[in-house]
């Protein structure tokens, strides 16, 4: 199939429009200190930004810096950065994000991360230069299918994954898929969770338990954009593809204060030019109706964790992955759900090791 050569170049008629729009923002009214989600205050700051400030033709230029190219697979049109190491010996990675992110998370990795692999970044089916999807079906397991299907396109026979958010979870699935190219997985969370048998609660460390009570929290208090883009994406839809405020505070609940403000709305431009937003939902709703494995997976694992994340509890994940081979926290001050953006060297050492003692 056909590979063709890609530059990201939004036309001037779009930046005018969203200009326009951001200037005609209807802001939500608030109660003071109520603690409801996204503050009024946050999302005026980065619509000001966004609208007086903020310089998508230096982001744009940013990711056009690296060559970028699509290609069709199953249907569905691919898009991805290739970077290609100037090390002889270096091994492939495919690196994946998730929602509300995009390849922007990847761009501060690629630097120290070329110089031992041939990098390959794809935008997700459904987000941003891949976008939209044309039929349902898009989940974790398809799009590793599809990411297995671009390495091979691309010539590599052998090659690692790694992940962040979606990427924690279809990064083993593609080393499920293609076990005789992929020599392992490293991501930055391993989603397993209580199956519900009282004894998997047996003797649970204390920093277990803290690792469930956070898990416990975040569900009853931030869970809610799961549960709606699991069951109807179509109906946010209409709100975040017509409102780039909106857009932004939608966006926000994930993309923590600690951010800085061009990563967010590096981010949020994206989807908004794209016209996906309201695609990348999908994800949540095809994943909620795939059928789940049996097996755990089998290729070598490793998990990188920060805190201030998801909390990984060790006892679950190897029920669902059997071969974990590294287990660590990153060491202070990498914290957060972004550690490609906010902990680059920390993470990208972690990959660096991890990659290189497969190989010894």
């Amino acid at each position: 199939m056909t590979i063709t050569p890609f530059r990201i170049a939004i036309p001037q008629a779009d930046l005018d429009d969203l200009r326009d729009r951001l200037s005609r923002a209807r802001f939500a009214d608030e109660i003071p200190g109520a603690d409801q989600g996204v503050s009024v205050e946050r999302v005026k700051r980065l619509v000001g930004y966004w609208r007086d400030g903020f310089d998508w033709r230096a982001q744009e230029a940013r990711l056009n810096a690296y060559p970028q190219f699509t290609t069709e697979i199953d249907g569905q049109n691919i898009h991805f950065l290739h970077v290609r190491s100037d090390a002889p010996d270096a091994m492939a990675l495919i690196l994946t994000h998730g929602w509300p992110g995009s390849i922007v998370e990847y761009l501060d990795a690629i630097e120290p991360l070329r110089r031992h692999f041939h990098l390959v970044i794809p935008s997700l089916p459904g987000f941003g230069f891949s976008g939209p999807t044309k039929e349902l079906g898009w989940n974790n397991r398809r799009i590793a299918g599809a990411w297995a299907e671009l390495m091979a396109r691309l010539g590599y026979e052998r090659y690692g994954a790694a992940g962040n958010d979606a990427g924690s979870m279809i990064s083993p699935e593609i080393g499920r898929i293609d076990p005789e190219h992929v020599a392992g997985v490293h991501v930055t969370q391993l989603f397993s969770f209580p199956s519900g048998d009282p004894a998997e609660f047996a003797e649970l460390s204390e920093e277990d338990q803290a690792g469930l009570a956070v898990l416990d929290w975040f569900w009853k208090e931030k869970g809610a954009f799961n549960v709606l883009q699991s069951q109807q994406p179509q109906t946010l839809a209409h709100a975040v593809m017509d409102s780039p405020a909106g857009l932004l505070g939608w966006l926000a609940q994930l993309l923590d204060d600690d951010l800085d403000d061009d990563f967010v709305l590096t981010n949020a431009a994206i989807y908004w030019f794209t016209g996906t937003a309201g695609s990348s939902l999908r994800l949540y709703w095809d994943n909620a109706r795939m059928e789940q494995p049996k097996e755990p997976t089998t290729a070598p694992t490793a998990l990188a964790m920060a805190e201030g994340d998801f909390k990984s509890i060790r006892r679950f994940a190897e029920r669902d992955h059997a071969n974990i081979v590294s287990w660590k926290t990153l060491p202070a001050p990498a914290r957060g759900h972004y550690t490609a953006h906010t902990a680059t060297e920390a993470l990208t050492s972690d990959v660096i090791a991890f990659f290189a003692g497969l190989r010894a």
